[in-house]
């Protein structure tokens, strides 16, 4: 047994003691503190709490458990209200559902759910005459994830491609939560899987011969996705096309739109670089489109022979040039798209008659059409002020028709078909909210709160008819804001037990993301990172202002990078926040972005900083949930992560919680809540157990603010 293994010798018992019951009620656990020392920068740190990253430790496991095991018992009178709470939403969710068929090749492919069932079936049908879509041909189950899932705790399916001959199915599972993809194929005549085929599989594409594929596997440490495979399906064993040296660079597979080419991107936070091949000449080298250059992010599509490439080069907000294939470096440039200051181009779809571009603009997204013809753009119109609208997936080419998901806040998701000649819009599905649910009795809004600096962040907002501006009503203050990742005001089936009993709900789309362009992300990344806290906050304190709450009626939540920011606001304005809900929150920055062992680490540095830097290590320091932590009052901290996690280490949420026992000055609680079973970033994978544990979290967020029923 090593030295530390010993001086963790009777851990358990001491947790063990600390879960006894006293007369007041259940009491914390208490983990034990080992001196941990570190050197930064010329300084000695102590990290007395290091010792809970030594996962599968039984001490580890034991503290974990301890955890667990006091969450329930303190919150164990909200099993009521948290399985009302289920019920409810449940019974607003139609569990026997068919999502719109969408065609690829000859066939028409869909997913449709079961009641009782946790996971979708993915099938097809054959399409009929003149590519119609014919419910009478019979269905082909292509993965039933319920079978996959058999004695399973959980089951995620990563990547789902079928060959162009329509013969063969690739995809890949993870079985985990870890995200650690295996991958197989799937005779869709006889049934037959053969496989795992490779592991670590984050991105895989077909070559034109059905016969050839590519795929993309992550280092097995650092979890970055670095090495290119090419695989002969009749031949035998993979060939390591390319590695991705750089510890910057992620990798990923795809093919274009028209599928003449595969195209391997490289991408950096502030780089990006493209190879490409002629699907059809998979045996054939890979070329560079444009070599990289620090700064110059770019991605390409192709149509007749000309490359249709979104670039930053000279536009903070991307334009779209096209280029000859044989010619594609920008001396060849033709702009198609110019720049403009207030509007970001974030994706390009090229099909045979027309182009689709979908914008940004004031935190809202919009599609334009151009048709290459008349040369003439037209605008998709949408009916709501504030609203999402994604691309829906058009897979084929030749299409007239292009495909999107609009929803809004009290909209539920929508599927449209746009014809490309017209305009014409034609509603193929909306989401069936049982219960009698009527969009008119809620309002949705744009507010706009004053940064300190003079910065207007946008607020999408969603309240039931009736609320009163008096300040006594509860918000519920979700954001995220890092890695350019804007938020969109979407419709969500758990919020509407929220916004049913009273509490306004509001989306800050603070500095970090993209919803006011590339700047937006500058200006929260980095040297600038501050500015998504200070937005947070002061668009919590204008909240209060306009009298849509009071400080003691407010609640937040973030998740992943949004726990980040939720340790930073909560240690720099405790006082402004009832409750807190931090999800798998990324807390313990220093000990992380110090270690570039751990998985994903180098990659973040031109998100973040390089803390082997002494400047950027400084300003880090000043935020880092974790290691700001002080002895004053908190407000009351519900903490959930899961063991498995592979985006944010369970131990750092769980050190979180351990060092803020020792230190907080009120009697509020403070929880931690963690998925021991199998389970990833985003929690379960069955529909039913990822709802029975929303429920939980909205009852405890409800309870807070005195609504028990």
């Amino acid at each position: 047994m090593s030295s530390r293994s010993l001086r963790l010798a009777g851990l358990a018992a001491l947790v063990s003691a600390a879960m006894g019951l006293a007369a007041q009620g259940p009491v914390p656990p208490t983990a034990k503190q080992i001196e941990h020392l570190s050197i930064w920068h010329g300084e000695k740190v102590n990290d007395p709490w290091f010792w809970l990253r030594e996962k599968g430790h039984p001490e580890v496991v034991g503290y974990l458990n301890a955890e667990n095991a006091y969450t329930e018992a303190v919150t164990s009178g909200l099993k009521p209200f948290s399985e009302a709470l289920y019920k409810e939403m449940l019974g607003r969710i139609k569990q026997t559902d068919l999502s719109v068929p969408t065609r690829r090749g000859g066939y028409y492919y869909y997913s449709r759910t079961e009641e009782g069932k946790q996971y979708p079936i993915q099938c097809r049908r054959k399409a009929g005459k003149g590519h119609a879509y014919d419910e009478k041909a019979p269905e082909q189950v292509l993965l039933d994830q319920n079978e996959l899932a058999k004695g399973l705790k959980y089951l995620g399916v990563g990547s789902f491609s079928v060959s162009n001959d329509d013969r063969t199915l690739l995809f890949s599972t993870d079985t985990t939560g870890f995200r650690q993809y295996k991958l197989f194929t799937k005779d869709l005549a006889t049934g037959r899987v053969t496989g795992p085929l490779a592991e670590r599989v984050t991105s895989v594409a077909w070559a034109a011969d059905n016969r050839h594929v590519f795929f993309v596997t992550e280092d097995d440490v650092t979890k970055r996705s670095n090495q290119l495979w090419r695989l002969d399906l009749k031949a035998g064993k993979p060939e390591l096309v390319f590695e991705e040296k750089d510890e910057l660079y992620r990798m990923d597979v795809t093919r274009t739109k028209d599928r003449q080419f595969i195209v391997v991107a490289c991408q950096s936070t502030d780089t990006w670089e493209c190879r490409y091949l002629a699907a059809a000449q998979p045996a054939g080298a890979f070329k560079v489109l444009l070599p990289r250059e620090k700064g110059h992010k770019y991605d390409v599509e192709h149509r007749e022979g000309t490359f249709y490439i979104r670039t930053n080069k000279d536009a903070k907000n991307f334009r779209l040039v096209t280029a000859p294939v044989a010619t594609p470096d920008p001396g060849h440039w033709t702009s198609l798209i110019p720049h403009r200051a207030d509007v970001l181009l974030e994706r390009v779809d090229p099909f045979q008659k027309y182009l689709v571009v979908a914008e940004k603009r004031q935190a809202l997204s919009r599609f334009r059409i151009l048709d290459f013809k008349t040369g003439a753009w037209k605008e998709v119109a949408f009916p709501e002020s504030v609203y999402a609208a994604f691309p829906g997936g058009t897979p084929e080419f030749t299409s007239k028709a292009f495909r999107f998901a609009y929803q809004s806040m009290v909209t539920p998701p929508s599927v449209y078909d746009c014809d490309m000649a017209t305009g014409k819009q034609t509603l193929l599905k909306e989401t069936e909210v049982l219960g009698g649910y009527d969009k008119s009795q809620y309002v949705t809004e744009r507010l706009w709160a004053p940064a300190r600096d003079g910065v207007k962040v946008p607020l999408s907002v969603v309240y039931k008819k009736g609320v009163k501006r008096d300040g006594t009503a509860p918000v519920f203050l979700y954001a995220y804001g890092s890695y350019g990742i804007g938020m969109a005001p979407t419709f969500n089936i758990p919020r509407l037990s929220l916004l049913d009993r009273g509490v306004v709900y509001v989306l800050a789309h603070i500095r970090g993301g993209n919803e006011m362009g590339e700047g937006w992300h500058d200006d929260g990344m980095l040297m600038t990172k501050m500015n998504t806290f200070t937005d947070f906050i002061d668009s919590a304190e204008f909240l209060v202002k306009e009298k849509w709450t009071a400080k003691d009626r407010l609640v937040i939540e973030g998740g992943s990078a949004g726990g980040l920011l939720m340790g930073a606001v909560t240690n720099l304005r405790p006082d402004l926040f009832k409750a807190v809900h931090s999800a798998v929150p990324f807390v313990d920055v220093m000990n992380t972005m110090m270690d570039a062992s751990l998985p994903l680490t180098v990659g973040e540095y031109l998100e973040w900083g390089n803390p082997n830097e002494k400047a950027a290590f400084d300003y880090m320091r000043r935020y880092s949930p974790y290691d700001n932590l002080q002895k004053k009052a908190y407000p009351s901290i519900l903490v959930t992560t899961s063991y498995n996690d592979s985006q944010v280490m369970y131990w750092e949420p769980a050190k979180y919680v351990a060092k803020l026992r020792t230190l907080k000055t009120d009697s509020n609680p403070l929880l931690l809540r963690i998925k021991m079973d199998p389970a990833g970033h985003g929690g379960a994978s069955g529909r039913y157990d990822a709802l029975k544990d929303r429920a939980f979290e909205i009852a405890w967020i409800l309870d807070q603010v005195g609504i028990t029923k």
